[in-house]
Order: C-alpha cells, then sequence, then structure tokens
C-alpha cells in the first residue's frame, strides 16, 4: 500500500489557453480540487511555494481553507523555504490550520530553491550572520521551529497581565499536540537527508537533487532514502518515518491526454547547473497507455522505496482534468502496482 497524493505548484497566468488566469483562480480551483481528490479517494493535497512568483505563496490561508471544507485527506506543502520564515509566527500559523483540519497537516519545509529575485529572503527582514550562509540561515530557523512546536513554556510571563495566565513560562498558542511529528524536510542531497533524520523530520526526496554519483535521478533517491533510514534507526526514534518523492505522472487513456502529454513518453531526466557550485538531476515525467507506465513505474527505485508518492499536476488545465489525472492513476496504475 502506498499513500498517494497531489502536488500543485500553484501556477497562473493570463494566457487564453489557461483555465487559471488569477491568484484567486487558483485559490479556490485549489480549494474545489482538493474536495474532488478526497472524494477519489486521493491521499494528500500538497503545494509549493515560491515567493515573488505567479504561483503559490502563504500556504496557511489556503491549507486552512482546504482543512476546513474536507474531512480526511491529509494537506500540506513541499516546501516552504525556511530562510524566509519567522520561525515563532509560522508555529502559531501551523497550530491553527492544523487544528482547523482536525490534525492533518503535512507541512515540508526545507531550505528552498532559487527564487525569483536576488537574496529575496533579505527583503522579509532576514539575514545570515557574518561566516554563515542562506542555507545555514534556513536550517537555524528550522531547529527554532521544531523545538518550538514541542510546546514547551520559555516566555517569561508578565506579572500583571491583561488576562489570566496558566503556571509557568509561556508557550506559543494555539499549540497542536502531535503536529512536531509530522513535519517533513525537503531533502536534494544525502547529507541534509541525514540530518532531516537526526532531527526526527520526515523526508520529501527533492525531485531537483544534487546529481552526487551520476546515476539516474531514481537510483541517486534510492541511495538517499537509505541513508535517511539508516540515520534514522541510528538516532533511536521510537516511531516509523514517512519518506515522498514526487513524480509527473500520466496516464493516456483519451486522445485530450495523448494531445497534452504524449510527448512525454520519451521523457529522460536533465542534468545541469542551478547556481555556479550545485550541478543537479531533474527527474524525467513518466507518459504512456496504463500497462506502459505499470512496467516502467516497477522499475522506478525510488517510487518503490517511499512510503508516499506525490503527484506533481498541470494545475492550470482546470480541476476537471487535474481530478481525471488523478483517477486515471488511482484506477489504472496504483491497483496494478499493489498500491491501491
Amino acid at each position: 500500500m502506498k499513500k498517494i497524493g497531489f502536488l500543485s505548484f500553484g501556477h497562473w497566468s493570463a494566457s487564453p489557453h489557461s483555465e487559471t488566469r488569477s491568484a484567486a483562480d487558483f485559490l479556490h480551483q485549489s480549494i474545489d480540487l482538493a474536495v474532488a481528490a478526497e472524494e477519489l479517494g486521493v491521499d494528500g493535497a500538497y503545494f509549493r511555494v515560491h515567493h515573488f512568483a505567479r504561483q503559490a505563496a502563504s500556504p496557511f490561508p489556503l491549507l486552512s481553507a482546504i482543512g476546513a471544507r474536507t474531512s480526511k485527506i491529509e494537506i500540506g506543502t513541499g516546501v516552504i523555504d525556511m530562510r524566509y520564515e519567522n520561525p515563532l509566527y509560522m508555529v502559531e500559523d501551523a497550530g491553527a490550520a492544523d487544528l482547523i483540519s482536525g490534525g492533518r497537516l503535512q507541512l515540508g519545509i526545507s531550505r528552498g530553491s532559487p527564487e525569483q529575485v536576488i537574496e529575496g529572503w533579505r527583503y522579509f527582514g532576514y539575514a545570515p550572520a557574518d561566516g554563515e550562509t542562506d542555507a545555514d540561515m534556513a536550517r537555524q530557523h528550522t531547529e527554532v521551529f521544531l523545538k518550538l512546536l514541542d510546546g514547551e513554556g520559555f516566555a517569561q510571563p508578565n506579572p500583571r497581565p491583561m488576562f489570566a495566565n496558566p503556571p509557568g513560562l509561556l508557550r506559543l498558542e494555539p499549540h497542536s499536540e502531535g503536529l512536531r511529528e509530522r513535519i517533513w524536510w525537503g531533502s536534494s542531497s544525502n547529507a541534509t537527508a541525514v540530518w532531516a533524520a537526526k532531527l526526527g523530520m520526515n523526508l520529501q526526496s527533492s525531485t531537483l537533487k544534487d546529481d552526487e554519483t551520476g546515476e539516474p535521478l531514481h537510483v541517486q533517491q534510492r541511495k538517499q532514502i537509505e541513508a535517511y533510514r539508516e540515520a534514522w534507526t541510528e538516532a533511536g526514534h521510537e516511531r516509523e518515518p514517512r519518506v515522498s518523492v514526487s513524480r509527473s505522472i500520466f496516464a493516456l487513456t483519451n486522445d485530450q491526454d495523448r494531445a497534452y502529454f504524449g510527448r512525454d513518453r520519451t521523457s529522460r531526466d536533465q542534468v545541469g547547473m542551478i547556481d555556479e557550485n550545485t550541478r543537479a538531476i531533474f527527474g524525467r515525467s513518466y507518459a504512456g497507455e496504463p500497462d506502459e507506465l505499470v512496467r516502467e513505474l516497477k522499475e522506478d527505485e525510488a517510487v518503490q522505496a517511499a512510503d508516499t508518492l506525490l503527484l506533481t499536476i498541470p494545475n492550470q488545465l482546470g480541476v476537471d482534468y487535474n481530478a481525471h489525472v488523478l483517477e486515471s492513476i488511482l484506477t489504472h496504475v496504483a491497483p496494478e502496482l499493489g498500491w491501491r
């Protein structure tokens, strides 16, 4: 059995070919798609977060709205860039969203990817300390966030408060019990996967991964997952961790599918430089008749190793078509692979 969710980048554009022409369109359609996905039996609704772009940002209002409209589907991110985040404010937002959903939040966080503007986190009021990098700053924000999610009091109460306080030091509110165990780290390298395991975070293996061995992406991700699980065991955590990978997978079941994605049948991994120092490998798309997909996905070592699969969706094609994309995988592919 495998949990299957969708991952939306939340694009919108004024193009006449887009069904999602504004931020309002994206937000309302995302809620509607999550409702439809839950009815289909999809396990999760996840959203990428990018700043300074016509894409999904400010995730907590959207996650809260989805949580209020649904009852079973997991809701999450893949991922929030922690270079931009005030971890204290984020604890309050995440706690509220999790309580609204009844404990269904699965929050993916990370250092983040290259953004639309140069050092965009500086506009949000953050800067690394002398001698540190923006990645160091993101991990420091993360460690503070995780500590605060434990719910231990840390703030000295006012001796003459406006309202009566409970005894002892005060914590941030609202506190959602159990949310700390539902935080995921989006990792593009083996080293950060091991770091995430030591801190007790679940793993989201990034589709854009550091090319550390020159092997196909799915092989590198499988090795990353193995390193993560080994580090998790060594850290002595008691619960079982969760691991996700994301893929673009399209079952070609009608002429519209073939028109949109038939060309992706020949897709291959791509390698390039995401900055002056980092060579990265980006995963292929899968497109084919259902029986073709079953054969190909059986050979994807990372998909087989993960317990959660996030299907990246073409959100600008509209709610109805994306529901069809998800239903096709659940109906024609997942059962043949033993995922349902």
